[in-house]
């Protein structure tokens, strides 16, 4: 399943990438939060700060820095499954990143393949968000689309509950044998600081593109600011089998944005 080509669903602007690891799946700079303000600036820079001091103990951390006219709060979430030091380089990735795509911006989100990185003048912890987000689906289609869709809906729903249970920490993951030669994976996981039955809501949504924007599709994510879906055709999460290995192939993305509605 090497070299598959994806395509994103973009409303704000096209451009072609190659994916690299380092580079992000995407980020949102909201322009209607624009500042000049230097007391601001400097509060983003310390939220950044007290987020990465952490990022090598925790997979997930919230803070938030100043006072009440100019309090930034912040938050960054590691995948499950990854270690605590790609969890340390992911984060110190995004936090310089972050900065350079968003200047000037007092809601920004970053989103890699390893974590999610995002800080606002405004409270957001706590509350679900489905908007802005990122969708990428691959433009090869399965075979046998019925069997191949009931497989996916019974792992879907088999993940789905394992994310929702406190003790997983919103991760959810697993694989299912469609041949002998072909495996399907898939792996979710919501934001540590929304509670159980706002996981749900977020993952739910998040799948109900399945059957619109990825149906019979090869492989496909949905990233929001407060969860993140994705399946493949191909090992992508850890820990790997003795026979598999993590698919490390360039791969041309249609780079897209979906809007805030």
């Amino acid at each position: 399943m090497a070299f598959l080509h994806y395509s994103f669903l973009l409303i704000l602007l096209f451009c072609i990438c190659t994916a690299v690891s380092v580079d992000p799946l995407g980020n949102f700079c909201d322009d209607a939060t624009k500042f000049n303000n230097a007391k601001t600036s400097a509060n983003i820079g310390k939220v950044l700060a007290k987020l990465l001091s952490v990022s090598a103990k925790d997979s997930f951390s919230t803070t938030s820095y100043g006072d009440a006219t100019n309090q930034v709060y912040g938050l960054y979430q590691c995948r499950g499954d990854i270690s605590s030091n790609d969890c340390l380089n992911c984060i110190k990735d995004a936090a310089k990143e972050i900065r350079k795509r968003c200047p000037d911006q007092t809601d920004a989100r970053i989103w890699y393949d390893f974590c999610f990185l995002r800080y606002n003048t405004k409270n957001f912890l706590g509350q679900v968000e489905t908007t802005p987000g990122i969708f990428y689906y691959n433009v090869d289609f399965v075979s046998d689309t019925d069997f191949f869709n009931k497989k996916l809906a019974q792992l879907k729903n088999q993940i789905t509950a394992e994310a929702i249970v406190p003790m997983n920490k919103g991760l959810g993951k697993g694989k299912s044998i469609l041949s002998p030669f072909l495996t399907l994976y898939a792996l979710m996981q919501c934001t540590r600081d929304i509670p159980e039955i706002d996981c749900a809501q977020c993952l739910a949504t998040a799948v109900g593109n399945f059957p619109t924007t990825c149906l019979n599709r090869k492989g496909c994510r949905i990233l929001y600011s407060s969860c993140y879906v994705r399946y493949e055709l191909y090992p992508f999460f850890f820990p790997l089998d003795p026979k598999e290995k993590l698919a490390n192939v360039s791969m041309k993305y249609y780079t897209m944005k979906v809007s805030r509605s």
